[in-house]
């Protein structure tokens, strides 16, 4: 019986987490990415090489990586160029949270 309970208890505990990964996924809309987009071409930034990070969602962007701010409204990401792609990342924990195709 105490067996069964642990069982339960750890798989509630691993569908919690992925329903609060899921609820942390960011949603960027068409038109806010276009807001993005235009902003970019008229900031340009050097692009960047990282060796060794991958550009996909919940990736770290290294502390030596400078990011940049977005004045675009309702937008609370900043942005960094990496291998030609505009990656938007959460300043405050430094992942990546959208990658512009």
């Amino acid at each position: 019986m105490k067996m069964h309970l642990l069982s339960a208890t750890a798989g509630l505990a691993i569908l919690a987490g992925i329903g609060g990964a899921a609820a942390q996924d960011v949603i960027i809309q068409p038109q806010q990415e276009t807001v993005i987009r235009e902003y970019v071409q008229k900031q340009p930034l050097a692009s960047v090489q990282l060796p060794g990070v991958e550009l996909n969602i919940g990736s770290t962007v290294p502390d030596t990586v400078e990011l940049h701010r977005m004045d675009v409204p309702d937008m609370s990401y900043e942005y960094v160029v990496v291998d030609g792609r505009t990656v938007l990342v959460d300043p405050g924990t430094r992942k990546i949270v959208h990658v512009l195709r």
